[in-house]
């Protein structure tokens, strides 16, 4: 029998909270800082518009796809509950309302599609990122949300994936390069932030709001969200610490910019093993992590020629992909139920993989065509020259975050 907590309750409120402030303010405050000075407000306004469009989304219908029961072919929920219609006070999701899941997956979706929003700074129309985000909401995130957590195909191959190293990292990483290959390159490519200061406000931000992010997807007070917590932080500490080596080794010093990119780095690779591993796997997923994300940005990205602008394929993308297969291979039986390689289940890490491929080929494909199609629609979904030249502020909004009169 199902027993209401009000310990469990209390604790999913307060991170739903937190994950809320992940994306307003600290995505904002952090995509808004690395962006130019002439594009700082339309970039933290997509921000504002992407989570807002995907809110009323989820409540009206979005929540009922992607976890409602039964899982239709093991694609997407049964449509049902509308506006959340008949979902009482008194229903549980586990120990807590289920009006209270609602929520905290509700900004799950909210901040995946914000996160995109970082490959495409300074060359976007504004209408035409209103109207991707919800169609790319209903055709991407709500079947891979269910594929993985709403009782889909991948969750009943038990594909692990505690707090959103597919649903959100890899979706909105693999999303925003293949709108960015859409676009095409920047005509001025170089990107010099504007006010550090607003990013690294952002990452920690982000870094405090991540414990709730990870802390409460068991949805319980319990020891599971306390070693989320501890893995989470030891993850983000490494990577930083890498990082910064990195940084040190290759170009000579130090950088704020690379501890904040480590740090993102470290949390995203924990995300998906939060729940399954402990403190020894912790260390070796955060120090990992920042060697593929430096590779995918500063190897990878001259290779292959494309405009991640704020680097969301190289650092969400790159370092969610290594979090998820590596989760298969530290999970502790002990810590989530189910054992990866070292404790002699290698066949987890096949299954990881196979959750990663699906993920990447089926997010890229939707985001891809969909960019293309409303490329041809709307005539172009880029800024022309003069406003991208002129900037996105004054141009789309116009408006300025600066005054000096």
């Amino acid at each position: 029998m199902v027993i209401f907590s009000a310990g469990d309750t209390a604790w999913v409120l307060i991170c739903s909270l937190l994950v809320l402030l992940m994306s307003i303010p600290a995505v904002a405050f952090f995509y808004g800082g690395l962006s130019k000075r002439k594009n700082v407000l339309n970039t933290m306004f997509l921000t504002f518009i992407a989570f807002s469009i995907v809110s009323i989304i989820w409540v009206i219908f979005g929540y009922q796809l992607a976890f409602g029961e039964p899982s239709l072919y093991g694609f997407i929920g049964s449509p049902s509950n509308f506006f959340l219609q008949g979902i009482g006070l008194d229903d549980l999701t586990g120990s807590i309302p289920t009006l209270l899941f609602v929520m905290f997956q509700c900004a799950f979706a909210g901040l995946t599609a914000a996160l995109i929003s970082g490959a495409l700074v300074g060359r976007m129309k504004t209408k035409a990122w209103v109207i991707f985000i919800p169609i790319w909401a209903c055709l991407v995130y709500l079947p891979i949300a269910h594929w993985v957590w709403g009782g889909g195909w991948l969750m009943q191959m038990n594909a692990l994936d505690f707090a959103g190293g597919t649903v959100v990292h890899i979706n909105s990483g693999i999303s925003a390069l293949a709108v960015a290959l859409v676009l095409g390159k920047r005509r001025n490519t170089a990107l010099i932030p504007h006010n550090l200061g607003y990013a690294v406000l952002g990452a920690a931000l982000l870094w405090f709001g991540w414990m709730g992010f990870n802390g409460g997807s068991g949805l319980a007070a319990d020891g599971l969200a306390a070693n989320a917590i501890i893995v989470s932080n030891v993850s983000a500490a490494v990577a930083l610490v890498v990082w910064c080596i990195l940084d040190t080794y290759i170009v000579g010093k130090p950088t704020i910019l690379g501890a904040i990119s480590g740090g993102v780095a470290g949390l995203v690779a924990i995300t998906p093993a939060a729940g399954f591993v402990d403190v020894f796997g912790a260390l070796i997923i955060g120090a990992v992590a920042p060697l593929v994300s430096y590779f995918a940005i500063y190897t990878l990205k001259a290779k292959l020629g494309y405009d991640d602008a704020l680097d969301v394929w190289g650092i969400h993308g790159m370092s969610g992909m290594w979090g998820a297969i590596a989760t298969g291979i530290f999970a502790v039986p002990a810590i989530g139920g189910t054992a990866g390689l070292i404790y002699g289940n290698p066949g987890q890490v096949l299954i990881q993989i196979i959750s990663v491929l699906a993920t990447i080929v089926y997010a890229f494909t939707i985001s891809f065509v969909l960019a293309k199609i409303l490329d041809k629609a709307m005539d172009g979904i880029r800024v022309d020259e003069s406003q991208e030249i002129g900037g996105l502020d004054s141009n789309l909004h116009e408006e300025s975050a600066y005054n000096f009169n």
